[in-house]
């Protein structure tokens, strides 16, 4: 990778500067350092996680959590009912998040993306997005074997087959699987064989940026690979603000401020500024440099230099609700490794001398599940009302998310992921597994923003009540009726030879409605896949939103943000791969206009 010092930076004349060298930034720096006419600065707040094991192991996936890689967010809750405390980690190292996540790789459904364009978003379709998908990824076929055995089918045509991501299935599934797939199909969910293809709904086994030749994560940092000389990183470099300068009436992006290692320095860019600091952080720093809502950066004691009042508006994140189950004994169950200290040294040996066992992939087994089939109609039709009388949405976002709940076949609306191991609850005597339940598309947002006089040091305010108020109260209805589906699939055969009980919750929980509902008010969590913070306006312009189609922040010329924030509406998927894809498109947008200019 080309990092570089301080003073070399500093001395060197870019055309661009990437604020993030995450997931989204390192890959658009890369695109446009790989065309060799521009140099490329990336300023990244953290350092270099590259052999790392914790990072380059896929069987130890969450051990980055809570460690110097993380930022370690927390959200507030708005102090109603519904609203938790919660962990929001984040990567704080050389791509990003995708250095420290679970390596998910999925892509959304068709009408998830066709939504985007549906807002006026013009652009930003399945059609138009689904090159961008393919220019990032990699895929590796799984063997014929493994595909017999574990009921695996793909289009070939829908994968890429040369970008920098590596992505592939896992040659070896857990004995949970084929029951896991029996049970869901008893209660009439189908297996997809074409789930990356427009439409996610069903079963299927999982795929993950995990390169299978080298049994390692594949992460953002394979990007570097594509670019010269003319790209240069910058590590420990925290950006406080972007440089605006008046221009035609408007503002214009011409740096940035950042600290170094205790030092300020300020770096230009000769034709654009791309904000790529992610979700979380891409409002901050746009609210720290005078775009927000003026009222926000009043409080802030911030001088307001264009009246944005969508920055940090539309927080949405997936909601997540874990069930701890009793299982079969008999079957191998990784909290094993955590258990048995001889049985994890011998794993870690085989995986260091020929990179085999279990170490070297990630298997799980998901099922994307429409409301049509997790809620019987009566109670559907209670909640349509609900969604109807709703008033905090603009009417095209209400209607979009009203139609969801109507969608019979295309749109997995609720997953459901099971795998064996739980962080060995109960000790040696019991062997456990986890049932997750995430909802894809909430009604409910939230809000990211900057603190009274804050600076970038300082975290912003996280405030994600996951069930305040009225849209909250149709997302906690949605998730309700969706828990009665779980139980539903601890008893389906034969996945019930392999979950043998709740643990965490007990079996009476789910058939007492009020401990219920505070299981779900009190038990859900972030899935970690936060989107919107500056998402694009559309037909609603900067009162919708924070950029346009050409994710250009609405009044201010030559900055833009690319990166999670950018979605105006939240997708029934893992993000990473749409994020790559958000920066693919990015880049050829970006390369485009400055060809004219």
């Amino acid at each position: 990778m080309q990092t570089v010092s301080i003073d070399d930076f500093t001395r060197q004349s870019f055309d661009f500067i990437v604020v993030g060298g995450g997931t989204a930034g390192l890959a658009v720096a890369s695109r446009l350092a790989q065309d060799g006419k521009f140099t490329v600065g990336v300023l990244e707040a953290g350092g270099v996680a590259n052999g790392r094991d914790e990072v380059d192991i896929p069987g130890f996936f969450g051990r980055a959590l809570q460690t110097d890689i993380d930022w370690k967010f927390e959200t507030t809750p708005p102090g109603a009912e519904g609203g938790v405390k919660d962990n929001w980690p984040r990567g704080k190292a050389l791509g990003g998040s995708s250095a420290i996540n679970y390596m998910g790789w999925t892509r959304a459904g068709r009408a998830d993306y066709d939504a985007w364009a549906q807002l006026g978003n013009a652009g930003w379709g399945w059609d138009d997005l689904l090159p961008f998908f393919k220019k990032s990824e990699t895929f590796h076929p799984p063997s014929s074997s493994a595909q017999d055995k574990f009921d695996i089918g793909y289009d070939i045509n829908t994968f890429g087959t040369s970008g920098p991501i590596h992505i592939s299935y896992a040659e070896d599934y857990s004995q949970a699987h084929q029951p896991w797939l029996k049970g869901l199909n008893s209660l009439g969910v189908e297996t997809n064989p074409a789930h990356f293809s427009g439409s996610n709904a069903g079963l299927w086994a999982n795929i993950s940026s995990v390169n299978p030749r080298t049994k390692t994560r594949s992460f953002a940092t394979e990007y570097c690979s594509l670019a010269g000389s003319n790209l240069c990183i910058l590590t420990e470099a925290l950006v406080e603000e972007i440089v605006l300068g008046k221009a035609d009436g408007g503002y214009v992006a011409s740096g940035v401020r950042f600290i170094h290692n205790g030092q300020e320095h300020t770096v230009s860019a000769s034709r654009e500024v791309i904000l790529s600091a992610g979700t979380i952080k891409s409002p901050q720093l746009l609210e720290l440099s005078g775009v927000g809502n003026p009222e926000v950066l009043s409080r802030a004691g911030i001088d307001v230099k264009v009246d944005s009042p969508m920055v940090g508006e539309n927080l949405q994140e997936h909601k997540a609700l874990v069930f701890i189950v009793d299982v079969d004994p008999e079957l191998d169950n990784p909290d094993e490794l955590i258990l048995d200290a001889e049985r994890a040294a011998a794993v870690r040996e085989q995986y260091s001398r020929d990179k085999s066992g279990p170490l070297g992939e990630i298997a799980s087994s998901y099922a994307m599940v429409p409301f049509t089939t997790t809620i019987q109609q009566d109670a559907l039709e209670k909640i349509y009302s609900q969604a109807h009388a709703l008033t905090e949405l603009s009417p095209a976002k209400k209607a979009i998310l009203e139609q969801r709940l109507r969608d019979p076949d295309n749109i997995g609306l609720v997953e459901y992921f099971f795998k064996l191991g739980a962080g060995a609850f109960g000790g040696k005597d019991s062997s456990h597994g986890i049932l997750a339940q995430i909802l894809q598309q909430p009604f409910a947002a939230g809000s990211i923003h900057v603190q009274a006089k804050s600076a970038a040091k300082e975290d912003p305010v996280i405030e994600i009540g996951y069930y305040h108020g009225p849209a909250g109260d149709v997302d906690l209805e949605l998730m309700l009726q969706s828990t009665r589906f779980a139980r539903n699939i601890m008893l389906a055969p034969p996945f019930n030879s392999v979950v043998r009980q709740p643990f965490l919750p007990p079996a009476s929980v789910f058939d007492d409605d009020d401990q219920l509902k505070q299981l779900v008010l009190n038990g859900t969590r972030a899935a970690l896949h936060a989107v919107g913070t500056c998402s694009m306006g559309g037909d609603a312009g900067i009162s919708g939103g924070v950029v346009n189609e050409r994710l250009q922040v609405y009044g201010v010329q030559r900055l833009r943000v690319v990166d999670a924030s950018i979605m105006p509406l939240q997708i029934s998927a893992h993000i990473q791969a749409t994020v790559y894809a958000i920066a693919e498109k990015a880049a050829h947008m970006i390369l485009e206009d400055a060809a004219v200019q």
